[in-house]
């Protein structure tokens, strides 16, 4: 991998907001791929699987959100955002960054945990060609592993109103292990999160405008048996809001990789490389390309 490429930058989202990004490319990519981030995980958390991707061909770009890492503001408490905004705003400007960067190049998206939820709200979305979704599924608490529950419900009804009422914003490592959260992000999280239709009932007033039922690129959701929140009821449940996309789910052991432990982040660490193999080959079968 010594011939690839890696440049940092700093691209405006739709609103002007400056958003931090990284392309790792080839030399001579055939392929240009987004890598759009699940909650409070940083852009450098997928630089393993980035440059593995580059690796084979690849121009792929992470980024954060903003308010998240690099694209966190100085006064994290005082920032004014919604969570659709990183779909309506962010996750667009990622891609126009991605098209500018890897002009004429067949388009293909990998959307972990909550930016596989936000497609949907991205004005550009048909210029995508497929999309892999890995550990997405929806957040209603009451269809996790009950294992789980307990520990999101304190996140939801300890932590979280006590962390926003000290700082002003959630305090990411210990019991939240991203990063810092912006107010608006987790008000909004916990609301989708208390309904059993998480946001879908939203849909229709809400969180208009939206373009869920204009995707039509093929998604394929990886999940896997030990993640206690993206799970065989939980994925179905949240690939509906893309009604007239061909969507399939894929359901793999971390037996499969040779691995103990897979759960909702760790798709994206270091041993995973034959998934990662498989999620390419995907993205690039030749039916791709055809709704560009």
């Amino acid at each position: 991998m010594s011939d690839l490429v890696t440049r940092d930058f700093i691209a405006p989202a739709a609103d002007g907001y400056p958003l931090s990004m990284r392309l790792v490319s080839a030399e001579r990519p055939t392929v240009a791929v987004l890598m759009s981030s699940g909650t409070g995980f940083p852009k450098g958390f997928y630089d393993r699987f980035a440059r593995h991707l580059a690796g084979r061909g690849g121009a792929v770009l992470t980024y954060d959100f903003r308010g998240i890492a690099g694209s966190r503001p100085d006064d994290l408490a005082a920032m004014k955002m919604d969570y659709p905004d990183w779909g309506r705003l962010d996750m667009p400007a990622a891609l126009e960054a991605l098209i500018a960067a890897a002009p004429d190049l067949p388009i293909a998206h990998v959307g972990h945990s909550v930016g596989g939820h936000f497609l949907g709200f991205m004005p550009n979305q048909h210029r995508i060609d497929r999309h892999a979704f890995v550990s997405v599924g929806s957040g209603y608490w009451g269809r996790h592993h009950r294992s789980y529950n307990p520990l999101e419900l304190f996140f939801w009804f300890g932590y979280g109103p006590w962390s926003l009422m000290r700082r002003g914003y959630i305090r990411g490592g210990g019991l939240w292990a991203g990063t810092d959260l912006p107010r608006g992000v987790w008000e909004t999280w916990r609301r989708w999160c208390m309904k059993p239709s998480y946001f879908r009932d939203e849909l229709a007033d809400q969180l208009q405008p939206n373009h869920f039922a204009q995707v039509t690129a093929p998604i394929r959701s990886w999940i896997f048996t030990d993640d206690p929140i993206a799970t065989p009821r939980t994925s179905p449940d949240l690939l509906a809001v893309y009604p007239n996309a061909p969507r399939e789910v894929a359901v793999r052991a971390p037996s499969d990789y040779g691995v103990r432990r897979i759960g909702h982040e760790g798709a994206f660490r270091r041993g995973m490389e034959p998934l990662w193999d498989e999620m390419f080959d995907w993205l690039v079968e030749p039916a791709a390309g055809r709704h560009r």
